[in-house]
């Protein structure tokens, strides 16, 4: 058997999350139909995270096993002529049976893009999150400070995760803006840890929201924490605007990725990834 390891970007508007379902819905199913269709044998893929219904990818890494013998090529150009136009295998390699593509990560990283104006983008429609009153940048800024460091999340946890524990380590909660008039103005939150529970990011960004339109004050994101209580904490927010922009891998497995820029907005109201 060979295994293979793939780079993965998807518009996850018309799947219901990463995960295969029996409905075969999920981008999984998609990348495994198009696998087997070249491998000639039925595959199962694994992920370095789960993205749910909506979440965007520019940076997922899989692996799959094999009993084919391919040009490496083929895993690129002959899995994507079997794809929908809104998911691309970005690259391939070989590589030890050793590696995972979960296991094998030691951080991933997330960015959400949020539009503030008074009316939804039609254009970003499924590409950002929106928020129509307005937001205190600074404020945003002082509260995703208190989410650095090694905490337990459960107070942004799904009650239907099944991690084993809420504890995670939280390298980078970073907030910067893009202003395009004065009443529209691009928000973009960038999470990098060791690992995400279900639903955090989004679950994160719903409180950063109300402390930005001063609901709370920034220092209620630490209280949140201690409280370990999602019940205390705001509404899960949408997924338009979620996005996997990186995972991180020793350079031991040869994988082609470095650190991947985060999304940026213009004045056209458009995003390059």
């Amino acid at each position: 058997m060979t295994r293979i390891a793939l780079g993965v970007a998807y518009d996850g508007s018309g799947f219901c999350g990463w995960q295969s379902q029996p409905s075969a819905c999920g981008v999984q199913d998609a990348i495994e139909a198009a696998i087997a269709s070249i491998a000639q044998h039925a595959v199962r893929v694994h992920a370095a995270g789960r993205t749910d219904t909506g979440v965007h990818a520019s940076c997922q890494v899989i692996h799959f096993d094999t009993e084919s013998t391919r040009p490496i090529s083929a895993w690129v150009r002959g899995v994507n002529a079997n794809l929908p136009e809104t998911v691309r295998i970005e690259w391939a390699v070989e590589v030890d049976s050793a590696f995972h593509a979960r296991f094998s990560a030691y951080s991933r990283r997330y960015e959400y893009l949020l539009y503030n104006a008074p009316v939804a983008s039609a254009l970003m429609a499924k590409k950002s999150g929106w928020f129509h009153l307005p937001l205190d940048y600074s404020a945003m800024q002082k509260a995703a400070g208190y989410l650095i460091g090694e905490h337990d999340f459960s107070t942004f946890r799904a009650s239907e995760c099944q991690a084993s524990s809420p504890v995670r380590t939280m390298h980078q909660a970073v907030v910067t803006q893009t202003k395009l008039t004065e009443n529209k103005t691009y928000f973009q939150f960038n999470f990098s840890a060791n690992a995400f529970l279900q639903h955090q990011v989004r679950n994160m960004i719903g409180a950063l929201i109300y402390i930005g339109k001063g609901a709370h004050p920034p220092e209620y994101m630490q209280t949140l924490l201690q409280s370990r209580n999602r019940t205390l904490s705001p509404p899960t927010f949408s997924p338009h605007g979620l996005y996997l922009i990186g995972v991180g891998y020793d350079a031991k497995w040869g994988l082609p990725i470095g650190e991947r820029e985060p999304v940026t907005v213009n004045k056209n109201l458009s995003i390059r990834i």
